[in-house]
């Protein structure tokens, strides 16, 4: 039982070491989801058709289930339609994917289900989207000029660069155990972008909204149910133990 419990432990410790050595800069920030609310919905469906659909495909939702955020047919029709001419098609993006592989290394992931996919010992799927598309930075090193601090080196370029504007990131080398670690020290801005601090945050929370609805549309209807179930249960246990006590009460 020793040897069990001790291989149990180092083993968590390989674990954490390596979700370590593979994190980020800086810790995740906490993401304003709210998925009743169905003005940041309608928001972040508007951004992600605009600035995500163009590289990653959400293969597994059709535009027809923005009906279930407030949206008629003929509102998708209107203002969400770039990449195929139905409601009722999947969000499959235009971009040829050996293009994009030959362009980002990889071909850009779906992300139907990418805010449940993140989830980590740093927070939720969506604390991660939400640090990540807020913490992109100018670095010329890199093929596409962008680095972050969440997920270094990525070869995803900043799609929101325009709406966020151009940051450098301060970074110091810091030695820790006996080895040269990049510290996060603050931020450089470089060009004002078309919304401030707070209104970018606000659009990525709403961004982030979405991505997190869309890996479960249908979650606010289980909950309901889930809760008329719980209340129907809690009569039922009530009149059933009224009952017996009737029928048993005569009993000696």
């Amino acid at each position: 039982m020793k040897k069990l419990i001790l291989t149990l432990v180092a083993a968590l410790g390989i674990v954490g070491g390596a979700h370590a050595a593979g994190g980020g800069l800086v810790a995740l920030d906490k993401a304003p989801v709210d998925t009743t609310n169905q003005a940041s919905l309608q928001n972040g469906a508007k951004l992600f058709v605009n600035y995500c659909l163009g590289c990653h495909s959400a293969a597994f939702m059709r535009f027809n289930r923005l009906n279930d955020i407030g949206l008629s047919d003929q509102e998708i029709k209107d203002n969400l339609l770039f990449t195929t001419d139905k409601v009722g098609e999947t969000m499959i993006s235009a971009i040829d994917p050996k293009q994009a592989k030959n362009w980002f290394g990889t071909n850009p992931p779906d992300l139907t289900v990418i805010a449940r996919s993140r989830a980590g010992m740093g927070g939720s799927g969506a604390d991660y989207l939400y640090t990540f598309l807020r913490t992109f930075y100018r670095d010329e090193t890199k093929a596409t000029g962008w680095n972050n601090l969440v997920f270094p080196s990525v070869g995803m370029p900043h799609a929101l660069w325009q709406l966020q504007g151009e940051r450098r990131a301060i970074l110091e080398i810091v030695e820790v155990h006996g080895q040269n670690t990049q510290v996060f020290k603050g931020w450089e801005t470089i060009s004002q972008g078309t919304m401030s601090a707070q209104e970018y945050d606000q659009a990525v929370g709403d961004l982030v909204n979405f991505l997190q609805w869309m890996g479960e549309p249908a979650q606010n209807t289980r909950i309901r149910v889930g809760v008329g179930v719980l209340i129907f249960l809690g009569i039922f246990i009530l009149i059933a133990w009224r009952l017996n006590a009737a029928f048993w009460k005569d009993v000696k």
